[in-house]
């Protein structure tokens, strides 16, 4: 691996490190969304405080850090593998977060970023399902889930290129892994549904 890539990734796991829910809180003088409902830092969470344009800013800037570190290496010159493999780094930086103790959120919006930025179309599939899903089941979590299988398959079938496809399938796994409190959950039929309390 080249220094220029080195750097190029570890600027990108800082960029998504930077944790928007809790920089939205403080915008809008909120609690620490870790500090009620699920815990987790987050749009979803964050949304649980009564404040909308939080949410919609945390959902926001942690879409675009997901974005901008694709796009960002694309714009620099790097190869479209490269860049994807930036992104897989921002979506790192977001889950596993320096600025946090390398705790984080579960990436579903940073994915979503890093997806538009290298196959848009396939984002789009993917947040179709994802609204299918949440408008259907009610579930935040089961719909990310079912949009995060989705991307790998979407991103072969879009572009034919398996290397990026497999830079998704890592985003998928880890993300899937972080849902698995919610899995858990969702199997004991006591997940909280879109609109109430509990995460």
């Amino acid at each position: 691996m080249s220094v220029q890539t080195s750097i190029l990734l570890l600027g990108a796991y800082l960029i998504g490190s930077v944790p928007f829910a809790i920089v939205s809180s403080r915008l809008f003088k909120l609690q620490d969304p870790r500090s009620y409902g699920s815990g987790n830092p987050g749009a979803t969470n964050v949304l649980r405080s009564g404040s909308k344009a939080a949410a919609a800013l945390t959902l926001t800037g942690d879409c675009l850090k997901g974005w901008l570190a694709v796009w960002g290496a694309g714009m620099l010159g790097f190869d479209p593998l490269t860049a994807a493999l930036a992104g897989l780094a921002a979506f790192l930086g977001h889950v596993f977060s320096v600025f946090l103790r390398f705790n984080g959120g579960k990436g579903v919006a940073t994915a979503l970023g890093v997806l538009t930025g290298i196959a848009p179309m396939a984002a789009l599939v993917c947040l179709g399902i994802w609204l299918l899903g949440a408008a259907a089941s009610r579930y935040s979590s089961l719909a990310a889930l079912a949009a995060a299988v989705a991307a790998p398959v979407a991103v072969a079938l879009g572009s034919g290129d398996m290397a990026l496809a497999g830079v998704m399938t890592a985003i998928a796994a880890i993300l899937i892994w972080r849902h698995a409190a919610n899995i858990r959950r969702l199997l004991a039929g006591t997940e909280g549904k879109i609109g109430n309390c509990k995460s």
